[in-house]
């Protein structure tokens, strides 16, 4: 076999094994939930202006807002960083 297929073979015993249940040397990297509201207020965007510079649908931004959806993915990394470093991020998006 080549290293490739014993190098996926493995990993894929690995991930079945953490459906399971078993810790199998798999690590999970999860960003921390966030306040949406807080963090767009953080930015002093309204809704529009927020969904508008970071790409995100006003709809999803407004169920993010009110709690009836979490962000996932992406968009929680995303939101993370604005959380953390609101002048930053946005400051470096006038520069694109």
């Amino acid at each position: 076999m080549s290293k490739a297929f014993t190098s996926i073979k493995q990993g894929l015993r690995e991930a079945i094994a953490h459906q399971r249940g078993m810790q199998a040397g798999v690590k999970l990297h999860v960003a921390p939930q966030v306040d949406v509201k807080e963090v767009r207020r953080l930015t002093g965007l309204t809704q529009v202006e927020f969904a508008a510079r970071f790409a995100i649908s006003l709809g999803t931004l407004r169920h993010w807002e009110r709690g009836d959806r979490t962000p996932r993915g992406t968009a929680l990394v995303l939101l993370n960083i604005i959380a953390k470093e609101p002048k930053t991020v946005l400051r470096a998006l006038e520069a694109a």
